[in-house]
């Protein structure tokens, strides 16, 4: 240990001997099998687990209480969320007991409503009509009475109470209203971007030419990425999929802008909330999990690229101004052909790249 040398040598040694790299292997496997088979490893865990355990063997952390969560309201919009539906609501219910939930159902043809009906401790919203999202959230807020809410996408699980690190700061009194994003991972346990910096900024533009994913982790990273920031900072805009701010503080903002049906009401949301000087801070103490488009896919048949490049072209143009908006479509451009390029390099499909390029161009033969 603490010797690379002396371990690279003993790499190149046993990569140079296959008989005995398969004798080490085979005694490897056999070492796994003789100290972690299922049982034991199960019993370590009975063991490890026991003290923690109450008698209905809920496992408690923390001092938390049967009540915990009670400060917090979880809002939820579903479109033919059904099969998505049941898993939000048992992680609330399990990692956030006191907690309240409203699932606004904005016109679901399966049993979406069912579920949350079925689901002790749910309040439903049957709007009858497919409002959109930013409209179905805004009803969702209006009825909350709960200090903090949490506005979820039906597809995110909560994979334990950190959210209450967000309610807590968000109720600090000695803090302005802000917009709170958790950290928000993929289900294979990796970061989501949801975190980003205002359009057309400097570090929007200088991503445009450097792509994220090849600056290393500290440094310019958390700059040009927020995402993958480790400690709480200020960001332009954070994706809609989960957001947490004082019930007042969204019931001010709306907390959406209702004339837009889907895609472009987070960016826009960010962006009139720093006008009115709340700030949005991406606080990765909290996290969750998130599927992802999970009534968008079906609905439009994949990525609507189109309907993106509109929907954020709107947006900063009516927010930002005209110059803004063109250019963060150049940014746009900029960004999706360097990517195209990198992954051009690296061997990578770009079908990705060329489907927002195209989107972008139809967008300028439209303007």
């Amino acid at each position: 240990p603490g010797d690379a040398r002396a371990g690279a040598d003993a790499l190149v040694a046993v990569l140079s001997d296959p008989r005995r790299a398969a004798a080490m292997g085979a005694a490897g496997r056999e070492r796994a099998r003789t100290h972690f088979d299922r049982e034991r490893t199960r019993a370590g865990f009975r063991t490890a687990l026991a003290p923690l355990l109450t008698d209905s063997g809920r496992v408690v952390d923390s001092g938390r209480v049967a009540g915990a969560g009670a400060e917090l309201a979880v809002v939820t919009v579903t479109h033919n969320s059904a099969s998505e539906l049941p898993t939000l609501l048992a992680s609330v219910r399990r990692h956030l007991p006191g907690a309240t939930v409203t699932v606004v159902d904005c016109d679901s043809q399966d049993n979406s409503l069912a579920v949350a009906r079925g689901t002790l401790g749910t309040e439903t919203i049957a709007l009858g009509e497919n409002v959109g999202f930013g409209r179905g959230c805004n009803h969702g807020v209006r009825t909350v009475t709960a200090p903090v809410t949490a506005l979820l996408n039906p597809d995110v699980e909560l994979i334990d109470d950190s959210l209450l690190v967000l309610a807590a700061e968000a109720l600090r009194d000695d803090r302005p209203p802000r917009l709170l994003a958790p950290l928000v991972l993929n289900p294979d346990g990796t970061r989501q971007q949801t975190a980003h910096p205002v359009p057309a900024s400097g570090a929007d533009l200088v991503r445009a030419l450097i792509p994220p994913a090849i600056v290393p982790g500290l440094g310019m990273a958390p700059w040009l990425a927020p995402w993958r920031a480790t400690t709480p900072r200020p960001i332009g805009w954070a994706v809609a999929a989960a957001i947490v701010a004082r019930t007042e503080t969204l019931r001010r903002l709306g907390p959406f802008d209702e004339s837009i049906f889907m895609y472009g009401e987070d960016l826009e949301l960010g962006l009139r909330a720093a006008a009115e000087g709340i700030e949005t801070w991406f606080w990765p103490a909290a996290r969750v999990r998130h599927a992802g488009a999970h009534a968008s896919g079906p609905a439009f048949g994949g990525e609507p690229f189109a309907r993106l490049a509109h929907a954020r072209h709107d947006v900063v143009a009516r927010r930002l101004g005209p110059g803004r908006g063109r250019l963060d479509d150049s940014a746009q451009a900029v960004t999706f052909t360097s990517r195209l390029v990198y992954k051009r390099v690296l061997g990578r499909s770009t079908e990705r790249e060329r489907c927002q390029l195209a989107a972008l161009r139809g967008l300028r033969r439209e303007r």
